[in-house]
């Protein structure tokens, strides 16, 4: 994004002052410019900023993400699956799963027809975590034929849950 910054008193744009006129921006995003006062040394300075509009790039489809799976839907989905799935249970306070929630997502995409992503919260389905023992989120599992092959405890990097997918699969 281009941004011009421009002063009644041709001062710097301290970073404070861009960070004012950041979330300017992130508010009034069609708006474009912003007059704002900053009561700095007893003067105020009036800055207008003037950008282009950028183009928004979509990282990820909603098609392609895993899917909230549940007590009722386990068997048909997880257990009787024709493919490798792999789940993730998370629990809506948990900040790390958020974290773990974007990989999987990825990984979703990336294996899409190849693997089945779901999610399950554990807050709602705490009979399915204790029959998988999951004693702390975020934890993913890794099943094939209905069986549990693999599991990954706690956030980690994209690469650790790859290799284990690709176990399961060669399995």
């Amino acid at each position: 994004m281009a941004s011009i910054a421009t002063s009644l008193y041709s001062q710097p744009l301290t970073s404070s002052r861009a960070a004012v006129l950041h979330q300017c921006q992130q508010l009034n995003p069609n708006r474009r410019s912003f007059p704002i006062n900053f009561n700095t040394a007893k003067k105020a300075t009036n800055l207008t900023v003037q950008h282009e509009p950028h183009p928004l790039k979509v990282l990820c489809g909603r098609g392609n993400r895993a899917t909230a799976v549940t007590r009722d839907s386990w068997e048909k989905s997880v257990l009787k699956s024709d493919i490798p799935v792999l789940v993730e249970f998370y629990a809506s306070w948990c900040g790390p799963c958020r974290m773990v929630h974007r990989v999987i997502d990825e990984i979703a995409a990336e294996y899409d027809g190849k693997l089945k992503c779901f999610v399950l919260n554990t807050d709602n389905d705490l009979q399915i975590a204790e029959d998988y023992e999951i004693k702390a989120v975020p934890v993913v599992l890794l099943l094939k034929n209905g069986e549990k092959r693999e599991s990954v405890v706690g956030t980690m990097p994209k690469e650790f849950y790859i290799a284990a997918i690709e176990r399961v699969m060669r399995s």
